[in-house]
């Protein structure tokens, strides 16, 4: 088991549950709030998506991202900070008419999908490793190895950490490429994703044969979601791995009892300790990682 753990928390997401916990954080403010306190309560790393204000959806805003990013970098804690990159992927077709692109497409290419990884070079930002039926109806995640790997190439040139998600095994196949080609500096940190329909299902033997296919020197982490989130910390510390816990994944501490970002990483912490093992610091993460702290010139500007 991994003595050492980095715990992230995935703050909001850019999923439809707003509507379904008060507690889903959507401005700029409530964000970072969310983010700080969740670092106050032991997270190592925030993963932080931000949401359209109107809609409540996910959003590809820059101006939103600085915001929460300097409200971050402001505050008396000091997280990794963990930026997606994952949104421009989204396609969504008329079964009859594939050709046909129907409302909730939101499909860039991959240079587009990087902007505020751009501006405000985070320590690490997400690269979806394939394409994914994503869920019932006709909803496609789009990320193709053309796209893959044009965008790890201006990653790399950022200095950004990217953390490689893997939502199916053919996914850690190809990120397991980029690696061998020479688009992923060490130590490739990979994010094995657990319960997503529809891909890797959760269980803790497909977690094993995964992490049997990493290379070597890689640092990974696993997630799962829904009511498997907090059991799946114990799973994948004892497997070698870090944890993620968060309201991106999971709304509930409890059957019945909604859950904040706080809450969820106060009991990861209280998992990884009963363990035996420890929540790695923000500075012992970046050590573990070999992360490059850089200064963006627009952490100042205003929203």
């Amino acid at each position: 088991m991994n003595r050492k753990v980095i715990l992230t928390c995935a703050v909001t997401g850019a999923g439809d549950t707003t509507s379904k916990s008060e507690h889903v954080p959507v401005t700029p403010e409530e964000i970072a709030a969310d983010a700080i306190a969740a670092a106050r309560a032991g997270a190592s790393v925030v993963h932080i998506h931000v949401r359209d204000l109107e809609t409540k959806q996910g959003s590809r805003e820059v101006a939103y991202y600085r915001e929460v990013v300097r409200l971050v970098r402001a505050s008396d804690v000091d997280p990794v900070i963990n930026l997606t990159a994952g949104m421009g992927g989204d396609l969504v077709i008329d079964p009859q008419d594939p050709t046909t692109h129907m409302p909730g497409t939101d499909l860039v290419n991959a240079l587009e999908r990087l902007p505020h990884v751009e501006e405000l070079l985070p320590e690490i930002c997400t690269l979806d490793c394939g394409s994914l039926n994503f869920g019932e109806g006709s909803n496609i995640y789009v990320s193709t190895p053309d796209m893959l790997r044009e965008g790890s190439k201006k990653i790399q040139t950022l200095g950004v950490r990217p953390e490689l998600e893997i939502f199916d095994t053919g996914n850690l196949w190809f990120a397991n490429v980029l690696v061998e080609e020479g688009l992923i500096d060490p130590p490739p940190l990979y994010q094995l994703c657990m319960g997503i329909p529809y891909g890797a299902p959760v269980d803790a033997g497909l977690l094993q044969a995964m992490v049997h296919l990493l290379p070597k020197g890689a640092q990974f982490t696993s997630f799962a979601i829904g009511r498997d989130q907090l059991p799946w910390v114990a799973q994948s510390v004892l497997a070698g791995g870090h944890a993620r816990v968060g309201l991106e994944d999971n709304l509930y501490l409890s059957k019945g009892v909604k859950a904040t970002n706080a809450a969820l990483t106060d009991r990861a912490v209280s998992i990884i300790e009963d363990l035996g093992a420890e929540v790695a610091t923000p500075a012992e993460a970046r050590e573990i990682l070999d992360l490059r702290v850089q200064t963006s010139t627009a952490m100042g500007a205003d929203l």
